[in-house]
């Protein structure tokens, strides 16, 4: 297990009782360094959309946390905040949580001349993701994909 990943799932396994007690949902833990700097960010959500509020209880509970337990070795900014439109789906819970959704494909490649493509998620597993298009349905491998996100309409 390297450093980020030890970082993120202590914050992880921390966080889901915390949250669970508020009624919240973790979306996604990451600690990534950014133009020189490192964040450990915690996205969280509930059912109606997360508030200023909800992210500023939480980030006070965890940053408690962190103080006492101090097992980060870096200087870092600590970040509590909602996914977002526009999220990438990363983790299985996150691709369970959107079905019937709209979605966005990007692809490394081009399929057809294409390379992004949106549908409502259909299925997923291990290799593959399925989307329901205009067209009819679309199958994509899932090493082909470089990036899965909800789709938003302005």
């Amino acid at each position: 297990m390297t450093r980020r990943e030890e970082y993120e799932s202590r914050t992880e396994a921390f966080l889901l009782p915390v949250l669970a007690e508020h009624n919240f949902e973790l979306w996604d833990v990451e600690y990534v360094k950014e133009a020189g700097t490192w964040y450990l960010r915690a996205y969280i959500d509930k059912e109606g959309g997360i508030a200023v509020d909800d992210c500023e209880v939480i980030s006070r509970i965890l940053s408690d946390w962190l103080d006492q337990t101090d097992f980060i070795e870096d200087s870092y900014i600590l970040e509590v905040s909602s996914p977002g439109l526009g999220r990438p789906l990363k983790k299985e819970r996150d691709f369970e949580r959107s079905l019937g959704e709209e979605v966005e494909i990007r692809l490394y490649k081009a399929l057809n001349k294409q390379k992004e493509f949106t549908g409502i998620l259909k299925a997923y597993d291990k290799e593959t993701v399925t989307i329901e298009t205009a067209e009819g349905e679309l199958v994509f491998n899932r090493p082909d994909i470089a990036l899965i996100r909800l789709a938003f309409d302005f």
